[in-house]
Formats: structure tokens, sequence, C-alpha cells
């Protein structure tokens, strides 16, 4: 699997929080914990999924393998700065019609409807996707932990006050990456993506 050197990760020794921050920057802890015999999981901070490291070799051919930050996108002609794409719209008369009446006219019309719509979707399309996140961090990391089952249902049933005790008694790494994660399926926080700060990593 290639992983960016840039991608926020978060990696465990078993229950204990081992580093967090940037690929390059906890690949060295893993790979010190995993040389020295360690059984070692990598995170991927926005989706929760595990991410497998190509460890072999020495830290410098690890980091090597690791994918560079991509530059400034190019933009075609046009109108670079706002980044517009002219496509096909098939629509009824009628909303033809609309649409021209409207101050701007059918484009700036369409991209305030368009604006408004994802505004409208953003929150619980976040929640979903934190909430999907945690489950698949759990399930890595925490299914034989008590409490699993408990915190599992009140993730899924949006009930935040519920999930934070039943992770109570996990250990503190395991405990506190949960709730950060789950922040956002009940709006108390930024999607886990924002959670792990890239500018202050952890080791452990």
């Amino acid at each position: 699997m290639t992983v960016p050197a840039h991608q926020p990760l978060f990696a465990f020794a078993g229950h204990r929080l081992l580093a967090r921050g940037k690929a390059a920057e906890v690949v060295a802890a893993v790979k010190a914990a995993t040389d020295g015999g360690e059984t070692v999981l990598a995170f991927d901070a926005a989706d929760g999924r595990v991410v497998d490291l190509d460890l072999r070799g020495d830290l410098a051919a690890v980091l090597a393998r690791l994918t560079p930050a991509s530059g400034p996108e190019k933009r075609g002609p046009g109108r670079p700065k706002l980044g517009v794409t002219a496509r096909e719209v098939t629509l009824l008369p009628r909303h033809w019609d609309w649409l021209a009446g409207q101050p701007g006219g059918a484009s700036v019309a369409l991209r305030k409807l368009v604006e408004g719509a994802l505004r409208e979707a953003e929150r619980p399309d976040r929640a979903r996707q934190a909430k999907e996140a945690t489950y698949r961090f759990m399930t890595a990391i925490a299914g034989d932990l008590p409490g699993y089952e408990a915190a599992t249902r009140m993730l899924f049933a949006g009930d935040g006050a519920g999930f934070a005790a039943a992770v109570e008694g996990w250990p503190e790494g395991v405990r506190e990456t949960a709730r950060e994660m789950a922040a956002g399926a009940w709006g108390e926080g930024e999607r886990v993506s924002g959670a792990f700060s890239c500018d202050q990593p952890v080791t452990g």
C-alpha cells in the first residue's frame, strides 16, 4: 500500500498509543517498535482503516517508499482561479425558464442551489463518516475490551454521553482516540482528520 508522507496516522502497540502525526513522523516509531518485537497496528486518522506499512530495510528505505506530497494542482484554460468547469446539464423547459429569471442567470442560480445542498448534506455526511471510521478503529483494536458492544450501540445511536461512558474503562490511548474519532458523530468536534494534529506528533 502506498502511503503519502503527509497522511495523518496513529499507531498502537497492543492497546498503547505509540505515535500519531504525519506518516513520515509515525513510521520511525512503528519501525523501532516492530524491530523490537512488538506487534503494531497503524491506522489512517481520516477513516480508521488499518494501514499496511512496508517496513522492509532500514528507516531510510522505509521513508523513501512513502509518497511525497503532491504539488499545486494545475488547471486548464478558462477561469483558473475559480476552477470553473463547463459540462452539459439536462433540464426541462420550465426549469430553464425559472433559471433564466434568477439574478445572475442560470449558472449563478445552479451554483447557489448546489452550494445549499452541499451545506445541508454536510452535517449528516460528517456524522456518518465519523461513525464508520470510529467503528473500524474499535473493531480492529477494542473488540475484546469490556463495553465494546455497548460502545458500538451508542455510537450508531448517536448517543455521545452513552458512548463516553461505555469506553470509560478502556486503556487511555484507546479510550481517548475513540472519543476523538467519534466526536463528529454528535457534532461536538471536528472529524478525525482534524482531531490528530500533524503539527504536534505524539510518540509513546
